[in-house]
């Protein structure tokens, strides 16, 4: 039997979400339910060694809110156009010499390019205040959607190695990218 005109068949791939605007903002002590919705669902921990426990997320918001005062790292929310809710996370910070960049958008805004966009943002701001140097991105190997966003976003792919994150070792792709030679086209 033929479907009516128009109707899509059950085994149709889904229409991808409509993209969003977005702003982003610094963290704030107010952010601890955001926080618990990006650490604690399997989905978004997913490609990061699975969810946090919830009693270890109040003590990562004030590390991070101590961190950003102290100026050795930029932690943005991703807040959509026209909302006040925390759609995500980009964080640059450095350790052991190296510059870090890292995302993560909760599940219910996935895929409508606010991390790609968000990513390009701040990757702009380090340009425009020349901080930062190389910055390099891990995400894991398994994470096509962070790695696509590396790829479109001017990094370049040094190889795979293992990764630890929040006590739990994986395997990523190690990107590059100097914010300073970046040009859009």
């Amino acid at each position: 039997m033929d479907a009516p005109p128009g109707a899509v068949p059950d085994d149709a791939p889904a229409a991808a979400p409509p993209a969003v605007g977005m702003r982003l903002r610094d963290v704030e002590p107010g952010d601890l339910d955001a926080y618990v919705r990006m650490r604690c669902d399997p989905v978004v921990m997913a490609e990061l060694g699975g969810p946090q426990p919830r009693e270890r997320v109040s003590a990562q918001l004030r590390r991070d809110l101590e961190t950003v005062r102290k100026g050795s790292a930029w932690i943005k929310m991703i807040v959509p156009d026209g909302g006040t809710e925390v759609a995500g996370t980009v964080t640059v910070y450095a350790h052991g010499g190296v510059s870090e960049i890292g995302w993560m958008v909760v599940p219910e805004f996935q895929g409508r390019g606010l991390a790609g966009r968000a990513v390009r943002a701040v990757l702009d701001l380090a340009r425009a205040e020349g901080r930062w140097g190389l910055i390099h991105a891990f995400p894991a190997t398994t994470n096509a959607a962070s790695n696509a966003i590396c790829r479109s976003g001017g990094f370049a792919l040094v190889g795979e190695e293992q990764t630890e994150f929040a006590g739990r070792l994986f395997r990523t792709n190690h990107w590059v990218l100097d914010p300073s030679a970046r040009v859009d086209g």
